[in-house]
């Protein structure tokens, strides 16, 4: 388990919520919808009142950390060894492609192709002109 929340690894911690701030509520009206077991069309409306690309913001981000949190704890199962493809099945193989590395579409093992993923969403996530922290600059 200490391998998983190893830093080095490519394990993220979570992206949080600055508390007070109307993301923070807006993310806690989430979480108390998700887990209130209510029907999940309603679930995912807009709040009245809202801005639409906070919300999409609150759970672009809610996702982006699910996931992080759930390929940490598989991550030391997956081992360049044992996953030496990113494939989805037998039918699928991802290749990864980027505007600096990896300019062709460049056959990687699972963990690479998720550290690139991961690092690659991050750094979306975190780009100030893509998902701004302050309310109302979409």
């Amino acid at each position: 388990l200490k391998q998983v929340f190893n830093k080095d690894k490519t394990f993220r911690p979570r992206k949080k919520f600055e508390p007070g701030t109307q993301r923070f509520e807006l993310y806690k009206k989430a979480q108390a919808s998700l887990k209130s077991g209510l029907d999940l069309k309603a679930v995912v409306q807009l709040p009245p009142g809202e801005s639409i690309n906070d919300w999409i913001a609150v759970h672009v981000v809610d996702f982006f950390n699910r996931i992080n949190l759930i390929y940490g704890t598989m991550s030391e199962y997956c081992t360049e060894r044992s996953c030496p493809i990113m494939s989805g099945g037998l039918k699928y193989e991802y290749r990864w492609q980027d505007d600096s590395k990896y300019k062709k579409p460049t056959k990687l093992s699972a963990p690479q192709y998720m550290c690139m993923l991961m690092d690659w969403i991050e750094m979306l996530i975190n780009n100030e002109d893509i998902f701004p922290t302050r309310i109302g600059e979409c």
